[in-house]
């Protein structure tokens, strides 16, 4: 009682000051689709109107007993004035106190709300709630290494009041190592585990053990965690803040191709005890060139969504799960991922992360999960993105560059190269330039000249943003079907060095060209290709699970298949002279556009226009 009431004090000081404060452009748009769900909620508006009539409570209060780290959660609510509008909001930490508040530009008052929900509900979701005043709705909760409340607000998103406040609930162990994300290191026969845990340094010393059979060794990781001042705006750094914990990384070296490890990631306590996590396994890569069955997923713009129907399911990525629940039930037959750009689409609201590193654990933990950096991590004015826009809500690249580890010399820069068998991958990062005489254009040219093609035939160009073809309506009107400058010099490298296929993302749907240079098909076949490579197939496989992207409707000669749905791609590389590429949608896992690739290292030696350098008769 004495902490509800401190509370209720803290309230009504901080109301006073709330209803004066101007409007935010981070928050107040509410009409589009395409807008984090959490960025409708006006929290610059909230007014206090705590009622004791009204009631919410939660249950269990204490979850994760059996060492769970996703639990159910029941929320009953009695209100004796109910309205359609009426919403539920989830709160970590929970007790979601302004007092520490402080403005993050001089133009700002303080104090203001500082912390917006984690997820919500509107209240009529339980049907009879409007009729009734009850209403009992379930939430799923994930371990984010804080407690959680529950509060009901009337006046919908635009005008929230606050009328009741429930109890506190917690994980038993909210501290606790979760969310191991794998991902290959520099050598073909290192992998990297990174995980999230709430253990500083300075409480537990983190590792991995990990091994074949019962020969296990441990391994060190390194800890990184991440301040609100290392954010570059609103909401990031306001009201979308959340402490994201301590993201730890240990590299297993000197692997054994194609072998399965078990491991698990662990801290040591300074009293000497041990905290786990749960057991997992994986297979290590091939070496390179090494001729077995390799399979490789790719989409991008996938984003997280609630299973619980919170956050306005279906509305921002209404694909999401689908996309993931699809490559889950096939884990068994994918051996690598790449998720290239607009992973989470956390859009600075930091508590997003978890869910999203929670969706896609059952993936990420299994087999390496390579990302690429999009529009929705990096970009925000004057932070150095080649794009002075505000998609990332002021993360600018952080949130991504920590909590997902990838094989770059400089985090910071998100280009990177990695090989699988007989793959070679070139992924770039289309939020800095990638033109003629910059520093990225020169590791993509060393990139793509490093693959050694009777070894790894199979050469793979990937971006966020559509350096190749699309013809997505907006791209249309803009007359070049591209991203503005986009492949104009990387069009020469790709077809110097002979790339097979180059992926995009950003554009919400599916889209394949013919093999093509220069704007022009090299070969009129649409579903198999043999012999001489004189050009590169372009996919755009942006339909992970984010609101779907309109074509223009009139097809260009190039594109040979495009769909507008949610899916991926499956690559399968059968020997060094056989691939398979498949377009499956998300909804039913099937399979909708396909094509093979036969051919011999000559093929690829064989010269065509611009990929050759000049020669002589000369003896």
């Amino acid at each position: 009682m004495e902490e509800r009431s401190s509370y209720l004090k803290f309230f009504r000081v901080v109301v006073l000051f709330l209803l004066g404060l101007r409007t935010s452009s981070a928050l107040c748009d509410v009409g589009s689709t395409d807008e984090q769900p959490l960025s409708k909620i006006a929290m610059h508006k909230v007014t206090l109107g705590l009622r004791e009539s009204v009631t919410i409570r939660a249950s269990p209060v204490v979850l994760g007993l059996q060492g769970e780290d996703t639990e159910w959660v029941t929320v009953n609510v009695v209100n004796p004035d109910p309205s359609e509008d009426d919403w539920v909001a989830v709160f970590s930490p929970a007790n979601f106190n302004a007092s520490t508040c402080s403005p993050v530009n001089d133009e700002d008052q303080t104090p203001y709300l500082c912390s917006s929900p984690i997820k919500y509900k509107y209240a009529n979701s339980s049907r009879t709630y409007t009729k009734t005043g009850k209403a009992s709705l379930k939430f799923q909760l994930i371990n984010q290494r804080a407690d959680f409340s529950f509060a009901l607000f009337s006046g919908g998103l635009s005008n929230p009041k606050l009328v009741a406040e429930s109890n506190f609930i917690s994980f038993a162990n909210p501290k606790a190592p979760l969310y191991p994300r794998l991902a290959q290191g520099k050598s073909w026969n290192e992998m990297t585990v990174t995980w999230t845990s709430g253990y500083s340094i300075d409480e537990a010393v983190p590792f991995v053990e990990w091994g074949k059979g019962e020969t296990q060794t441990q391994s060190p990781a390194g800890t990184l965690t991440i301040d609100q001042n290392s954010m570059c705006g609103s909401p990031a750094r306001t009201v979308g803040w959340r402490d994201p914990g301590f993201i730890h990384t240990s590299f297993l070296l000197n692997l054994w191709p194609n072998s399965v490890y078990t491991y698990r990631m662990g801290h040591v306590l300074s009293n000497g005890s041990y905290i786990w996590s749960k057991s997992y396994s994986f297979k290590s890569s091939p070496y390179p060139g090494q001729d077995s069955l390799q399979r490789v997923i790719v989409f991008g713009d996938m984003g997280k969504a609630e299973r619980d129907g919170s956050n306005e399911y279906s509305d921002y990525q209404p694909g999401a799960l689908n996309t993931t629940d699809q490559l889950i039930k096939d884990l068994k037959n994918i051996d690598i991922v790449f998720h290239i750009g607009d992973l989470s689409y956390a859009n600075g609201y930091i508590s997003q992360w978890d869910q999203f590193t929670s969706q896609v654990e059952p993936i990420a933990s299994t087999v390496p999960y390579m990302v690429a950096s999009g529009n929705h991590e990096r970009d925000w004015p004057n932070s150095g993105s080649f794009y002075e826009n505000m998609d990332s809500g002021g993360e600018c690249g952080v949130l991504a560059e920590t909590m997902f580890y990838f094989p770059a010399e400089n985090r910071a820069k998100f280009w990177y190269s990695t090989d699988y068998g007989m793959f070679h991958f070139c992924i770039a990062d289309s939020e800095h330039d990638w033109r003629e005489g910059t520093e990225q254009y020169k590791f993509i040219e060393h990139c793509l000249a490093s693959a050694d093609r009777r070894k790894q035939p199979w050469l793979i160009f990937a971006a966020h943003r559509v350096l190749g073809y699309s013809s997505n309506s907006w791209y249309a009107q803009e007359g070049s079907f591209e991203e503005p400058m986009g492949r104009e010099s990387l069009q020469k490298l790709w077809q110097k060095y002979r790339v097979d296929i180059a992926f995009y993302g950003h554009v919400h749907n599916y889209e394949r060209t013919c093999p093509i240079y220069q704007n022009q098909c090299v070969n009129s076949d649409k579903s198999h290709y043999s012999g001489t490579v004189k050009g590169t197939i372009h996919v755009v496989v942006g339909g992970g699970g984010s609101h779907l992207s309109e074509f223009t409707t009139a097809i260009p000669n190039w594109s040979i298949y495009r769909d507008y749905d949610w899916g991926f791609v499956k690559l399968t590389a059968f020997n060094r002279s056989s691939l398979l590429f498949e377009y499956k949608k998300s909804r039913d896992g099937k399979v909708y556009d396909s094509f093979t690739i036969s051919r011999e290292y000559k093929d690829v030696l064989a010269c065509v226009h611009d990929s050759c350098e000049p020669t002589t008769l000369a003896s």
